[in-house]
């Protein structure tokens, strides 16, 4: 009987510019788009999107952003901001044809050992209701909710998770 090995998970920090990561950021925000309108993105708007929520200070010294690949895919994305002790967890997405196969677990271990690292003694984030899959995925985690830490439009559940 012949197995076929699983491709593995590989994470590593890429500029928000370099053209993965826009890629990926582009279809993150494509996807939040559809999801909060219930509807196709129309012309202009994933671009409205991205310049009212930016992600360019996803780098040093404010920032980090992490690309997954599975294998040689490019699977999924995650950022931390840089807060006085603490990280707060952004762009969180991996695309659909990699998911149910361990990339958010692995974007989130990658995360949590980049933000202790750091000197971040826990991690917080912000999500809207409708993602239940993420709210799911960070509670499975060790994420538990929190009163609101920011007022962000689209916040409506807030997380944290410690780390030491």
């Amino acid at each position: 009987m012949t197995t076929t090995a699983r491709p593995t998970w590989t994470i590593s920090p890429s500029r928000p510019d370099q053209p993965d990561a826009v890629l990926l950021l582009r279809e993150y925000m494509t996807e939040m788009v559809v999801r909060y309108h219930r509807r196709p993105a129309r012309p202009g708007e994933v671009d409205e999107a991205l310049a009212e929520m930016p992600s360019d200070d996803l780098t040093h010294p404010s920032g980090l952003l992490l690309l997954a690949h599975r294998g040689d895919d490019l699977a999924g994305c995650a950022g931390l901001r840089w807060h006085s002790g603490w990280a707060e967890l952004t762009r969180v997405f991996v695309r659909p044809a990699h998911r149910g196969a361990g990339g958010g677990a692995e974007l989130l271990a990658a995360t949590a050992k980049r933000a202790a690292a750091a000197g971040a003694d826990r991690i917080r984030l912000d999500t809207r209701a409708d993602l239940v899959e993420a709210r799911a995925l960070y509670a499975r985690h060790g994420y538990a909710e929190i009163p609101a830490y920011s007022q962000g439009p689209y916040a409506e559940h807030w997380f944290e998770k410690r780390l030491r």
